[in-house]
């Protein structure tokens, strides 16, 4: 692959906007484009506030006029009965002028391509793309731009910069989630709302015990085992514009327009300082600003490598704000602390400890009185010298801050409940009445407060009338160089003042009131000119008119209504178009295959030696996929090896150990996998974590080179029949016992908390050596896995069975269906097997498959995604 040379150039700020005011906090703080979502759905924030479709023309327009561009996400899933309606909001969203749309789902990405080729498509971080490798298949859906996984590191990041042409957009600041977006099973495994559909449920952020060999492991205060500090990447600005990357993003649609004024300013500020030649220029006070807004703790994420520790320290999981200390003396209506950070009075402030069974406990209240221990009234503490780097709470926690002597804190009476405060509890500043005026102030009314720089060119000649046009440089769209405006007067030559370059900066800067301001001018005075003040004045207002009509003028795109429409209607099975080489006649009369994926040797050796048709082998040793074939194809079997499911920069590697085994086909579990088993000539099955939930999406998989694509989890039973009827059943394989994996990491909790190590360069490999499992606040025990990237995945401790629906999707036509195996031993992986091949032969019917599993499996058994209707708050 190609490097790719990138040079220092000017990185666009993209910041979150759940609603108008949320538009205006971030314009008016210096966003060069905002993303949002649509209130009709299709977006992974769907509890926002979101945007109407009646909204997009004046939105598109406002934010044009500002010279900020706006893009909608459409980054969910898509089941074949919404293309319809999302085909209907593609044709709003590029009629009304929006710059770009996010999509997750590759049907999706090929709707808009049909619709409007000049809408430019990004690929949500939801998409999973990790590598060059992985964004060389994508583009293929016509991306103009790649959100990276959040899991990369800034070396990472610049390796696939280098490796593509595809403009990169990488997250800079916001909550982390635990899971890969996009691979996160966890709220459709539990409750039946997708995070793959807007609706995550943050099962990270509760707690879990660990459990390993058997043993409940005493973790202390670490209970938050899968919350992420919150990501704030001002550190690694330089080197991220460094590598190319284009647009660095904050996230928060959920978020606040206090929050979106505040974090936007601060990395506008940031990214100014960086293009100045300075540093990122963010200090003490600006961080505990940005804390206020929101913070579970800050942490560079994964920008900085792998510190398992320092990214889930698990003390908490909620917002928490500024460390201001320990309680370190209680009176009947006051605590005492040492300040770590500057309060006043009216602040909001939360004091955490532990109730009498040990369980965390919070409350707070406003400031209502600061004394010294002389009881000197103050109305706010000192200022602290020094700079905070890293969190108060974190492992590597350094504080230079100079600790002041004791304050007493009071509160109004009956604020809070004394009796549940102790010693040692810890106390946060959470709210600061006057940073929020502050920041609603940035924002506020109509007139524009964020300036951007216009380079300007006068011209004043005698004999000529006044010029004045837009050169290059400054910070406003490159289409706006050359607009220019003359005088309505021949110039004359001045009898005793002639204008000089002072006066004409003087008047030409006098922008007040409009987006732009002056930045470099040109000038060219010939002859001694005269310029009349009055005409000099209106020639500026000319120019901010005509810029600012050009800015609002309407995008100009075609619509190809006809070309989406064709995207809606069923693939038939005869004429589609990337038809695999089968005959037809025959895969409808033959019967139904199981396939069975197994994940240790001892399952390969019972499963090889019974009457199921298909192996896919899924170990974390990969020296062992080399007798898994041998004992596979010994028995006359057919084997796959399962690739990792996500690829990262120089991890090929991994899956040439798999093809140097001549596996008969490879599971794929991302795009690359795809691309390199077809280019060694090794036959491809797309599995469950390329997220294929509809049609569209299965052909242009198939059209990549794989041979059959396994159903997404996120499909409930409706909808697996729904997407039977939409495709040929050929082209599917549908899991029908699995435990669900739900979390899957990059984080590694064998190393966070079973190891004195930070990463896998030093963890001492604890995952080889115990069986973990997480416990959840229902005693569910999920075991934990790692692969052989060492990433973790957390399996749901039920089974899920589909048996109930094989029926239906045997009339339908499916002849390819799947069990999973986890942690079965011999005999119970012999006997799960066993009652689905009967199921299959129709010698059992569903409900005895039902009845014997439930039977069998002392945690029962579940329908889980496979169910019809089902209890969105069950996880809550």
């Amino acid at each position: 692959m190609t490097e790719i040379h990138q040079t220092n150039h000017r990185v666009e700020l993209l910041a979150p906007a759940g609603d108008w005011a949320c538009v205006q906090a971030a314009v008016e703080n210096g966003a060069d484009a905002i993303y949002f979502g649509l209130d009709c759905g299709f977006n992974a924030r769907y509890r926002a506030q979101n945007f109407g479709l009646g909204d997009l023309p004046e939105l598109a327009k406002w934010l044009h006029r500002r010279s900020v561009k706006g893009y909608a996400t459409l980054n969910t899933l898509v089941f074949p009965h919404e293309m319809r309606k999302v085909a209907e909001v593609i044709e709003q969203i590029a009629k009304a002028g929006i710059d770009a749309v996010l999509v997750q789902d590759f049907g999706v990405a090929r709707l808009v391509q049909a619709i409007c080729p000049e809408l430019e498509i990004h690929a949500s971080t939801q998409m999973s793309m990790t590598s060059a490798e992985t964004i060389e298949v994508a583009q293929q859906l016509g991306l103009k731009r790649v959100v990276l996984a959040r899991e990369l590191s800034v070396s990472e990041i610049a390796k696939i910069a280098k490796k593509t042409e595809m403009p990169i957009e990488v997250f800079i600041h916001g909550a982390l989630c635990v899971a890969y977006s996009g691979q996160c099973l966890t709220s459709e495994s539990l409750g039946g709302r997708s995070a793959n559909r807007g609706q995550c449920a943050q099962a990270c952020r509760l707690p879990y015990s660990l459990i390993a060999d058997g043993q409940e492991q005493d973790l202390g205060q670490v209970r938050y085992l899968l919350s992420p500090q919150d990501l704030a990447g001002y550190e690694s600005i330089p080197d991220l514009i460094e590598s190319g990357v284009a647009s660095l993003k904050i996230e928060g649609r959920l978020k606040s327009p206090e929050y979106v004024a505040n974090i936007t300013s601060q990395y506008r500020k940031a990214i100014d300082a960086v293009l100045s030649k300075q540093g990122p220029n963010i200090g003490r006070q600006d961080r505990e600003e940005m804390e206020l807004s929101f913070s579970r703790g800050f942490s560079p994420g994964w920008l900085e490598g792998n510190d398992h520790k320092r990214l889930v320290p698990g003390i908490d999981s909620s917002k928490r704000g500024i460390s201001l200390g320990q309680v370190i003396e209680i009176r009947s209506h006051e605590i005492c602390l040492r300040p770590e950070s500057m309060f006043a009075l009216g602040d909001g402030i939360a004091i955490r400890g532990s109730d009498e069974h040990g369980e965390p406990s919070e409350q707070g209240g406003r400031v209502y009185s600061i004394k010294t221990d002389k009881r000197q009234p103050l109305k706010q503490t000192p200022a602290m010298a020094g700079n905070l780097k890293q969190d108060p709470l974190s492992v590597d926690s350094i504080s230079n801050g100079v600790l002041h002597d004791p304050v007493w804190v009071g509160f109004g009476s009956g604020e809070l409940d004394f009796s549940r405060i102790s010693l040692g509890d810890r106390v946060f500043k959470n709210d600061d009445p006057k940073l929020n005026r502050r920041l609603r102030k940035s924002f506020a009314g109509e007139k524009p407060r964020f300036q951007r720089q216009l380079n300007l060119r006068v011209e004043a000649v005698v004999g000529k009338v006044l010029g004045l046009r837009v050169v290059e440089g400054g910070n406003v769209p490159s289409y706006l160089v050359g607009v220019g405006v003359h005088g309505g007067q021949i110039l004359e030559a001045a009898r005793n003042h002639p204008a000089t370059e002072s006066d004409l900066r003087d008047k030409l800067s006098r922008l007040g009131g409009t987006p732009f301001s002056l930045g470099e001018l040109q000038v060219r005075l010939d002859g001694g000119p005269m310029v009349p003040v009055g005409m000099l004045n209106q020639l500026r207002r000319d120019l901010v008119e005509k810029l600012l009509e050009r800015l609002g003028e309407p995008t100009d795109r075609r619509i190809d209504v006809e070309g989406g429409e064709k995207l809606l209607s069923p693939i038939d099975a005869v004429n589609q178009r990337f038809q695999q080489d089968v005959n037809l006649a025959r895969v409808e009369e033959s019967p139904a295959s199981l396939a069975v994926l197994c994940r240790t040797l001892e399952q390969v050796r019972a499963v090889a030696e019974s009457d199921t048709d298909f192996l896919y082998a899924d170990f974390h040793d990969v020296r062992e996929y080399r007798e898994a074939v041998r004992l596979t194809h010994a028995n006359g079997k057919k084997i796959a090896l399962a690739s990792v499911r996500i690829q990262k920069p120089s991890e090929m590697g991994l899956l040439r150990a798999l093809l140097k085994h001549q596996p008969d086909y490879v599971l794929a579990r991302n795009l690359a996998a795809i691309d390199a088993s077809k280019q060694e000539g090794v036959p491809v099955i797309a599995d469950f974590s390329l997220n294929v939930a509809n049609h569209r999406a299965a052909e242009w998989i198939l059209s990549m080179g794989a041979e059959r694509i396994t159903v997404s989890y996120d499909l409930n039973r409706e909808q697996v029949s729904a997407l039977c009827d939409s495709m040929p059943t050929s082209w599917m394989e549908v899991v029908i016992h699995q435990h669900m994996p739900m979390f899957h990491m990059e984080h590694c909790v064998f190393c966070s908390v079973l190891s004195p190590g930070t990463n896998k360069t030093n963890c001492g490999r604890p995952c080889d050596h115990h069986e973990v499992k997480l416990r959840d606040r229902v005693g569910a025990e999920h075991p934990l896995h790692a692969d052989v990237a060492c990433r973790n995945t957390l399996y749901n401790s039920t089974p899920q069975s589909g048996a109930e629906i094989t029926t239906d999707l045997l009339h339908r036509g499916v002849k390819w269906f799947r069990v999973e195996l986890l942690e079965e031993n011999l005999r119970d992986s012999l006997a799960t097997v066993d009652l689905y091949q009967r199921l299959l032969e129709g010698t059992v019917d569903p409900q005895e498959v039902w009845s014997q599993l439930k039977a069998a499996n002392r945690l029962g058994v579940t329908r889980g995604t496979l169910e019809a209707k089902r209890n969105p708050l069950a996880i809550l």
